[in-house]
């Protein structure tokens, strides 16, 4: 079963907001999207880039990355990092690559999902 990169990191972002953010201290979607965008990076529950690992696993993220070559080569030409030296780095540098790669995607997905409990939120914040 191949690895569903988008909906994982796109699950675990809307864990992240509702877990660690009150929708009310944002005045708009697109200020909470800035802010998701440049905290993100460093969440490891979300892309593992702090650590250097999502997984914390090797044989997890190899596990992740095994179906999704065509994703892990995508992420390097957008990063413009050379493929084998990524696989050089080893999988969960690899699975890392990926989440990087795919984290605004995946917010623009979560927060189209919440979109609806974001104005409820401010709606009840002008009663």
């Amino acid at each position: 079963m191949t690895y569903d990169y988008l909906s994982e990191e796109t699950n675990d972002i809307l864990a992240y907001i509702h877990d660690e953010l009150n929708l009310e201290e944002f005045d708009t979607i697109e200020e909470l999207e800035e802010y998701l965008n440049e905290n993100l990076w460093t969440v490891d529950g979300v892309t593992g880039n702090a650590s250097g690992s999502y997984t914390f696993s090797t044989w997890q993220a190899e596990e992740y990355i095994a179906h999704n070559m065509d994703l892990l080569e995508e992420a390097c030409e957008e990063f413009g990092r050379d493929m084998g030296e990524a696989v050089k780095n080893g999988a969960e540098y690899c699975d890392v690559t990926i989440r990087c790669y795919l984290l605004s995607q995946a917010i623009g997905n979560a927060l189209d999902e919440i979109e609806d409990e974001f104005s409820a939120a401010h709606e009840e914040e002008g009663e």
